[in-house]
Parts: structure tokens; sequence; C-alpha cells
């Protein structure tokens, strides 16, 4: 039997996933590295954490599985979408890595707003925000311009660590279109967008398809990893995109509802839709895009949550399942790095409302689950607005789907049935991604075929529907309150 490994790097950990060429998962991992705050609004990486972790992750999944290396016909990685490296000559990182929730870039991302907004909109159908490389690059040149000035050679956190393993240098499409540079029309590097960042071409990758076989493990990474030297690895793509693939969502018209560090509702449709508040990628699938909102601590509330609070997430789900719908007036906004659809507000500030002394911490805990499906519910409404028609039925995905008490909460609140699947990781999207590559599939829809099976399926409670849609007007009523004070008070 041969085998296809697709690994993820997420907001906070790297999972693999090894299937078989019938489409079974064989084996997965997991394997934690950390997340730096130095300073308040601050966030980032080391890549050389991102390297110890893939090395730890697959010598633990070659163990677990007990297959050999020899048997892996192709390697794919994806990443959280954003996450940039600055190299100099001899491909060494300057600074730790910027991870996509750090918000120090809000002037630059305001300035850009004000002065080139229409201009940025139209080549990369986004609106300024913190999460994007250009702004992130214009912070880095105002307050480390020594480092600013020795970059030769710019990475994203997939391409980085996929480097060290084969020692090419690119990207993929998708990834490109995450970075605010690429002029999303013609699907290549904007000139003007380079000239807006003080850069040029020479220092961005080439940009190549996901599923082009870029390389080879090299006999070092080979050493280091315990993968076969010369086993083929392909671009791979982002995160994202990934876990969409990997639910099954390859057709015009199929929604994901994600609880994954951000959270995210996408849809499947044959054109982008520009628009400041949605982020908009090309698929996988040629001809189709997955435009979704982005609510921006959504797993990463709970995590936050737990890990300044206490406790394991089996023990905190069991004493949230004991208190009612609406924590009786407690009620959590999941702000705590700003927030993006249906604000773009890098100022707003997480919040407890509505604390009284017969709260306990299982309030607290089934509060900060609702608050982020709330959110959710907010993009939900956002994605209406625009015309983009939502069915009653979704797939739900991320770390946070694996909580029946969340999935029941996020269905509730946004009315939909929710369909979990066996593994909608987007380390299985990428392993998947890897058989298309190597002949083992011969499309996304017959990979889809062959490995997605679903698990469950979850049902929206009508009276707790309404009673959310009730709670949904105080959570915005509160917002328009509290936001003013956060923005007179700024980044601080």
């Amino acid at each position: 039997m041969k085998y296809l490994l697709g690994v993820d790097f997420g907001g906070s950990a790297t999972k693999a996933t090894l299937i078989d060429t019938d489409g079974t998962i064989v084996a997965e991992n997991t394997v934690e590295y950390p997340t730096y705050y130095p300073k308040l609004g601050w966030c980032e990486q080391e890549p050389e954490d991102w390297n110890r972790a893939f090395a730890e992750n697959v010598r633990g999944l070659l163990e677990r599985s007990g297959m050999r290396a020899a048997d892996i016909l192709a390697v794919a990685i994806d990443s959280a979408t954003h996450t940039w490296v600055m190299c100099d000559e001899n491909f060494e990182p300057l600074r730790p890595a910027i991870f996509w929730t750090d918000s120090r870039s809000g002037k630059q991302a305001q300035a850009l707003r004000q002065e080139q907004g229409d201009f940025i909109f139209e080549k990369s159908f986004h609106r300024p925000d913190t999460i994007w490389t250009l702004p992130q690059m214009l912070w880095v040149k105002e307050h480390e311009p020594e480092k600013f000035q020795k970059i030769r050679y710019i990475f994203f956190e997939k391409d980085y660590i996929r480097y060290c393993l084969t020692g090419v240098w690119c990207t993929d499409y998708i990834e490109a279109q995450g970075s605010m540079l690429f002029d999303c029309g013609k699907m290549c590097w904007s000139r003007e967008l380079l000239e807006l960042a003080s850069i040029t071409e020479e220092v961005l990758p080439p940009v190549v398809k996901p599923t082009d076989i870029i390389g080879g493990i090299t006999k070092e990474a080979a050493e280091r990893t315990g993968l076969a030297e010369g086993t083929p690895v392909l671009c791979g793509t982002t995160d994202t995109v990934m876990e969409v693939f990997a639910s099954g969502a390859v057709q015009a018209g199929d929604v994901t509802v994600k609880l994954a560090t951000a959270g995210r509702i996408c849809v499947i449709t044959r054109k982008p839709y520009p628009d400041n508040h949605l982020v908009n990628y090309a698929h996988v699938v040629e001809g189709l895009w997955y435009p979704g909102t982005a609510t921006k601590a959504a797993a990463g509330s709970y995590r936050w949550y737990r890990d300044t609070f206490g406790g394991n997430y089996e023990a905190l789900n069991e004493g949230a399942g004991k208190v009612p719908v609406g924590c009786e007036g407690l009620m959590y906004h999941p702000y705590i790095n700003g927030e993006l659809t249906p604000y773009g507000d890098p100022s707003l500030c997480g919040s407890f409302i509505g604390i009284r002394a017969t709260h306990t911490k299982a309030h607290f805990t089934r509060s900060v689950l609702e608050g982020v499906s709330l959110s959710m519910l907010h993009s939900k409404k956002k994605l209406t607005e625009l015309g983009i028609a939502l069915p009653g039925r979704a797939t739900i995905i991320g770390g946070g789907a694996k909580g029946m008490l969340w999935r029941q909460i996020t269905a509730d609140c946004l009315g939909m049935e929710l369909a979990k699947t066996v593994s909608s990781d987007s380390s299985l999207g990428s392993a998947m991604l890897a058989g298309i590559a190597v002949g083992v599939f011969k499309d996304p829809g017959e990979a889809v075929k062959a490995c997605i099976r679903e698990e469950s399926i979850t049902k929206p409670v009508p009276e707790n529907t309404e009673k959310y849609e009730k709670i949904f007007r105080e959570y915005v009523e509160v917002h328009d309150v509290l936001a003013p004070i956060y923005q007179k008070r700024g980044m601080v």
C-alpha cells in the first residue's frame, strides 16, 4: 500500500494526516508550538518552532502508523494565510513571523484606506486591514527600518517550511491573494501594490499552482524529519481552502461553517464577491471561489479562555451544557484581537457584559461559546445582505466543531442544519491534494468521493433559534455602545 501525507500549520499546532490511496485515514498526529505576544496587539511565531514541530510531528506519525517513509507518494503542507517571513540573502529569517491576527499595523492600514483604499480594493479585492501583509510590511519599514532594508526573500508560512524541506522558493496563487500585493484580476504580482510596500518583485516568490510538484525532500531534511530523501513535495496552499476541500465543498452553493482559531462562513461561488467585509479567495477547483466572512477569534477565544482561567475542554463543556440558552443575561463579545466581519475594526476589544453574582464559571464558559456563535450569525446576515444565498444546510469544520455542545449552539444561532464529516482537517485536504498531484485522484471531485465520509448531523432547535435572534439584537446594541469608547482609546 502507498500513502499520501498532508501537514497543516494552524494558529497553535501542526497536524499531520496520512491516508492510503483508497482515501482511508491511516494515522494522525498533532504537535503544538507557541505563539508569542511580546506587546499588546502583537502576535508572532518563530519559524524555527514550525520546523521543529514539523519534524516531531512527522516522526510521531511514522512511529504511530508503523509504515515505511519510502511508501509515501507525496507530501503537501498548508498553513494560515497572511503569515509572512522576511529573510536575508542567506534565507535566514530577519525577525519572528507576524501572525495574521496581529493588529499592530492599525495606523498603516488606516492610512492605506484613506490614501489608496479604492485602488487597493480594485486590485486585491480587499480592504486594507491589519491581517494583510502590505500594512504589516509598512509597519516593519517604519519601526524596524534596518531589518526591512535587509529583505531579500519573502516567504509565507507553509512556503518557508517547505523551502526547508526542498530548498525551493515559491508560493501558490491562493496564498498570493492573501498578501494584498497580488492583482487578483490578472492573477499576478501587482507592480503598483509592490510600490506601495517599497519592495520589488525580485523579493517575492514565483507563483505556481497548488498541485505543482516543486521538488523533493533533501538529504538534510530526510535526516531531520524521517521522511525518505527525494519524496515529491507539492506547492500546497492555504489552510482554509484545504478545510473547505476536506469538507467536500467543491460545488457552487456548498457552504462551510468554520470554528477554528478564526471563524468563517464560506460559500462556494462561480465568481468573487469583492466587499469591504468579506475575504475572497480562489478555490482549488478551477473557476470557483469561496468568498467568506471572518470572525477573528472563534476557537481562539475558547483557547484564550481556557488558558487564562484554567480547566480542560471536556470539563468546561460539561459545565456549560448545564447553563440555559442566553446564560441568564451574561454575554461575551469575541473581539479580543479586534474584529473583521462585519466591522473591520482593530480597536474593538472583547467583553463580558451583564455579570451578576449568581453567574458561575459555567456561565462564563457558555457565554464564550454563544458569543462566538452570535458573531457567526452576524457574518451570515452580512452574506445575505450581499445577495449570497445560503441553503439551510452547511458542513461544520475546524477544531471547535468537535464539541457537540458548540455545534448545537452554532446550529441554533444560525438556524442551519450542520453536517460533520469524520475529518475535515486541512491536513486531510492537503493529503487529498497530494493525491491529485501524483495522479491517485483525477480531480477534486474524485478525491472527495474517495475520502469524505459524513459522521453526524446537528439540527437547530427552532425555539432556541428564536431566543438567539432576540439575544443577537442586544449583542449588536452592546457593540454599538462600546465601539466609540474603544475607538477613542485606539490601539492601547
